[in-house]
C-alpha cells in the first residue's frame, strides 16, 4: 500500500512577509480613514461638524480613530525592522531567486493593481524590471550568459497584471510560445521583459529603453536587428520605450526594425473610464464620498490606460514611429466584421478600433489598419497569446 501524498505548501519569503505586513498595516488605516469619513459625513448632516476637516471626526470618536492610526503605524515600523533583519538570513534559499510560476502569477496582479504604491512605500513586494531568457534573469551589465546568442533579438512584452511566464500557453493541446517559435524559425534570440505594470506607462518605456541600450552595449555578438513584440499595455510601453529611445538618442533604437502589437488598446480601454466614471458618482454625495478613496487606489498603470497614456504630458499622445514597420493583430468576439461589432465589440477587454489605433479625429489616427495587419475573430484578450495561426502570421511579416 502506497502512502498519500502530502501537498507541499510553497513557503513565503521573509521579503514576502515584510510587504505584506506593510500592507495589512496600511489596508487597516486605508478603511479607518473610510469609515472615519463616513462617519465624519453623517455628522456633518445633523449639523455638528466642525468645518476644520469634514473628513475627519472629534472628541472621543475622533481619539478612537486617531488610535488606529498610530498603532498601526507603530506595529508596521517595529515588525518591518525584525522582517528587513529577518529577510537578509533568509532570502537565500531557492524560493526568493525562482519563484513558482503561481507566485510570480499572484505578484504580477499586486504591482498591476499597487505597483506604483508599493514602489513609493519601499515594498519588497514590487518588481523590478528585468530582461528574462527561458524564465531566468539576464543581467544586462556584464556580457548575458546566452547560448549560442544571435545578432537579431526578439524581445516581448507582456501586457498589465501579467507576466513574462504567460507567454507559453496551451492551446487545443498544444504548447504555444510565439517567442520561441519566432526564434526557432528566425534564428533569433527571444528576451522576455518583466514589470511593474501598475508604474506609469511613461516610467516603464523610460527604463526599458535605458535596459534596452545596456543590453546591446553587452551582447556578445553586434546587434543587428530588434524586434519588439508587445501585448495589451505591452504594446503602449514598447511605443514609449522607442519615443525615449529616439529623444535620447540611444544606439539601440537605431537597431530596431519591427514592432508587432496583439491587442494593444492605443486609444485606451473603456473598463478604466468606467471605473474613473463611478469614481465621480461616488464622490458627488457626502455619504458615498468616502468610499470613492476605495475606487481611487487604482495604479498609474491602469489610470495611463484610460486614453491610451504613452508620454508624460496633458495629453500623453505619441504618433506612430515612422522609421519602424508596424503589424498589427486585433481581436474581436464577434464572428464576422461589421461596424456595429467594430463600434461596440472587442476582445472583452479592448476595442476593435483602439487596437487599430482607428480614431475619430484625424490627427489621432494612428493608421496601424492601413499597415499590415491581421483580425482574429471569435477570440478572447487572452488568448492572443496562445493562438499558433497568431505566431504564423507574425511569422510570415517578419520574414517579408
Amino acid at each position: 500500500m502506497t502512502a498519500p501524498k502530502h501537498r507541499t505548501r510553497p513557503r513565503i519569503t521573509a521579503s514576502e512577509l515584510r510587504g505584506a505586513m506593510q500592507l495589512a498595516a496600511q489596508a487597516t488605516r486605508g478603511v479607518a480613514a473610510v469609515v472615519e469619513g463616513v462617519h465624519a459625513s453623517v455628522w456633518r448632516s445633523l449639523g455638528a461638524g466642525d468645518g476644520v476637516r469634514p473628513e475627519r471626526t472629534r472628541g472621543l470618536t475622533g481619539f478612537v480613530y486617531r488610535s488606529i492610526h498610530g498603532v498601526s503605524h507603530v506595529i508596521e515600523r517595529g515588525a518591518d525592522r525584525a522582517l528587513a533583519e529577518l529577510q537578509s538570513r533568509l532570502d537565500l534559499d531557492h524560493d526568493a531567486h525562482h519563484p513558482s510560476p503561481q507566485r510570480i502569477a499572484l505578484l504580477s496582479v499586486l504591482n498591476g493593481v499597487l505597483g506604483d504604491h508599493l514602489v513609493a512605500s519601499g515594498n519588497p513586494l514590487a518588481l523590478p524590471m528585468t530582461l528574462r531568457h527561458r524564465g531566468d534573469w539576464i543581467n544586462v551589465d556584464p556580457t548575458p550568459p546566452i547560448p549560442a546568442p544571435s545578432s537579431h533579438v526578439l524581445v516581448l512584452v507582456h501586457g498589465l497584471c501579467m507576466n513574462d511566464l504567460q507567454w507559453r500557453g496551451e492551446h487545443e493541446g498544444r504548447i504555444v510560445d510565439h517567442g520561441e517559435t519566432l526564434a526557432a524559425a528566425l534564428g533569433a534570440t527571444p528576451l522576455y521583459l518583466r514589470y511593474n505594470t501598475g508604474l506609469h506607462i511613461a516610467q516603464n518605456g523610460r527604463e526599458l529603453s535605458a535596459q534596452l541600450e545596456r543590453l546591446v552595449a553587452h551582447w556578445p555578438v553586434p546587434v543587428e536587428r530588434i524586434s519588439l513584440i508587445a501585448h495589451s499595455m505591452g504594446g503602449l510601453v514598447a511605443r514609449s520605450a522607442c519615443h525615449h529611445g529616439e529623444v535620447d538618442a540611444m544606439s539601440w533604437r537605431r537597431h530596431v526594425r519591427d514592432l508587432v502589437f496583439l491587442g494593444v488598446p492605443h486609444h485606451g480601454a473603456p473598463l478604466e473610464r468606467a471605473g474613473s466614471l463611478i469614481d465621480q458618482l461616488l464622490a458627488r454625495t457626502m455619504y458615498t464620498a468616502p468610499f470613492a478613496k476605495l475606487g481611487q487606489m487604482r495604479s498609474a498603470g491602469i489610470t495611463d490606460l484610460r486614453h491610451g497614456r504613452v508620454r508624460e504630458g496633458h495629453d500623453g499622445f505619441l504618433p506612430m514611429p515612422t522609421d519602424i514597420a508596424c503589424f498589427t493583430v486585433a481581436a474581436t468576439l464577434a464572428q464576422r466584421r461589421s461596424k456595429l461589432a467594430e463600434r461596440l465589440i472587442g476582445d472583452g477587454l479592448v476595442p476593435l478600433r483602439s487596437a487599430l489605433g482607428q480614431h475619430d479625429n484625424p490627427s489621432r489616427d494612428l493608421g496601424l489598419d492601413r499597415q499590415p495587419h491581421w483580425i482574429s475573430h471569435g477570440t478572447r484578450h487572452i488568448e492572443l497569446l496562445h493562438r499558433p495561426e497568431i505566431g504564423e502570421r507574425i511569422l510570415a511579416w517578419l520574414r517579408r
